[in-house]
């Protein structure tokens, strides 16, 4: 069993900013990653709205997050965290390649893409429904595409599948977007793009790959058939919280509640990022939760060792 100061679950913009602070005050720390360091950043096309980045890929942000937290000494390792478990003041990962043992564990653990959840949606995924834009946008070059969602990420991926659509559908339950103003005028200025309001997918339908999607009115009721070459959804998110074999307390979405010092209810355990109950999902939202996880779980630390 291999043991640490601090493990981080999780090697987004929040965990990648725990563990260089964490490093940097020479604890021994090492970050879990199942994938690749970045979290979502690393699937964004571009970052606008991060300080001192007019404009960034998304990956190079990401891989200038993960140089600089090796730089200060941060281990990253691949490999997909299980369960954590409590034994005694120690805490305990384990995880598909090895288990850890640890003093303080920082979870970062983001969360998943909410399903529509409706007939169609798990049999064409793969074969015309994505929840990614920027890994699988360039296979539908041409073709109609709809988005469904409102807010921020369904209106950025709109407008992003409008380089590859012929013409993109947004498909929204109200009659206005959730979106930040800014990114709504650029959508409403594409010419690519046209609205649906008030309207929620009811089905996907195709043959080898999707066809169509039955679309409901909310207000009327009526249903109508709208040709489509591609689905993305973007309607929500769903924490990845169910890691732990101990009673953490969460939200009615599972969102996972903190105090001021990202502390949840069980000493030395912190949660930090888009896993955390909070106002908004930003970069900046992480790095600050990640900042201050790790400065708390330092000072825990010091205290667990006095």
């Amino acid at each position: 069993m291999k043991e640490y100061d601090v493990i981080i679950v999780g090697g987004g913009p929040g965990g990648l900013t725990a563990g260089m602070y964490s490093a940097r005050a020479e604890l021994n720390t090492i970050c879990l990653e199942k994938l690749m360091p970045g979290g979502q950043i690393a699937n964004t096309e571009l970052v606008e709205d991060y300080p001192g980045f007019e404009s960034i890929a998304g990956h190079e942000l990401a891989k200038k997050f993960e140089n600089h937290a090796i730089k200060f000494g941060l281990n990253i390792e691949y490999d997909n965290v299980q369960k954590i478990k409590l034994d005694g003041r120690y805490r305990i990962i384990e995880a598909d390649n090895d288990t850890y043992k640890a003093k303080a564990i920082i979870v970062g653990t983001g969360g998943q893409p909410r399903l529509l959840g409706v007939p169609g949606e798990k049999e064409y995924t793969g074969k015309g429904v994505s929840y990614c834009a920027i890994c699988d946008g360039a296979f539908f070059k041409d073709r109609v595409i709809a988005v469904a969602g409102g807010g921020d990420a369904a209106v950025e991926e709109g407008i992003f599948l409008t380089k590859f659509g012929s013409k993109v559908y947004i498909i929204h339950r109200r009659d206005q977007l959730r979106a930040q103003k800014v990114i709504q005028k650029r959508a409403f200025d594409n010419p690519k793009i046209e609205f649906i309001w008030d309207s929620v997918v009811e089905k996907v339908n195709g043959s080898d790959t999707i066809e169509s999607i039955d679309i409901k009115n909310v207000k009327t009721g009526g249903i109508k058939n709208l040709p489509v070459g591609a689905l993305f959804p973007f309607i929500g998110f769903t924490p990845n919280s169910d890691i732990f074999d101990f009673e953490v307390t969460k939200d009615e979405g599972g969102y996972i509640i903190t105090n001021e010092y990202n502390q949840t209810n069980v000493e030395g355990i912190y949660a930090i990022g888009d896993v955390r109950k909070q106002l908004c999902k930003q970069i900046t939202n992480a790095v600050g939760d990640g900042t201050t996880a790790a400065v708390a779980a330092d000072k825990y630390i010091e205290a667990w060792n006095d």
